[in-house]
């Protein structure tokens, strides 16, 4: 054997040597990629505007209770102007003010009482109660709620700030309170369902 036939030979190893390197590599970046995307993408329950603030259920949210081994039970549910839900052989649950898990449990009990035995309930939002949006923007007004909607979404939507809105903070009043939040206007301002946005004027 020459030593063209030798240098051919080693040139052939190395660049299987090289294939099966790429291979691994890529494989392994394939692996990570496939466990990143099937990796479960936890969604809040509830809604979150500021700091502390849990989102509560009200008049005009749409739920889907599913009641396991139930299916005549389950279903797609709207809270009344009356801040209840009407459900199947229980009847009326007042559910204005109360927290998703609250609800859940609140039904579970009902149903504990005389009509199932062991029930387990689940509780999704589907569609919220709107916000409002009011002040220096432009079209002012109410507007339905999205899942992560930001303030500077809502004033988008609101066709933008007037020429004398105060772009650094905003008054945000929760659904159910009586007193405004002064709060921060940044992009990560949170808006919840049924919050009253009010974007005052600035002073020079």
């Amino acid at each position: 054997m020459n030593r063209l036939q030798v240098f051919s030979i080693r040139l052939r190893l190395a660049l299987m040597g090289l294939a099966l390197t790429a291979m691994t590599l890529f494989g392994t970046g394939g692996a990570v990629h496939a466990q990143v995307a099937d990796a479960p993408v936890a969604v809040p329950v509830t809604a979150t505007a500021s700091a502390g603030y849990e989102y509560r259920l009200g008049s005009g949210d749409k739920i889907r209770l599913i009641i396991f081994g139930e299916p005549d039970l389950s279903g797609e549910f709207m809270i009344s102007g009356d801040g209840v839900v009407s459900l199947p052989l229980i009847r009326e649950v007042h559910a204005a003010g109360l927290t998703a898990t609250q609800l859940q449990m609140k039904i579970e009990s009902a149903f504990k009482e005389g009509y199932l035995k062991d029930p387990r309930v689940s509780i999704e939002v589907l569609s919220f109660r709107p916000f409002y949006i009011l002040g220096e923007v432009n079209k002012p007004g109410e507007y339905p709620y999205s899942n992560g909607i930001t303030v500077v979404n809502a004033v988008a939507l609101a066709s933008g700030f007037s020429y004398r809105a105060n772009q650094k903070k905003v008054f945000i009043r929760h659904a159910g309170a009586t007193a405004e939040e002064d709060v921060p206007l940044t992009s990560m301002t949170l808006v919840a369902p049924g919050d009253t946005i009010r974007i005052a004027e600035r002073y020079f």
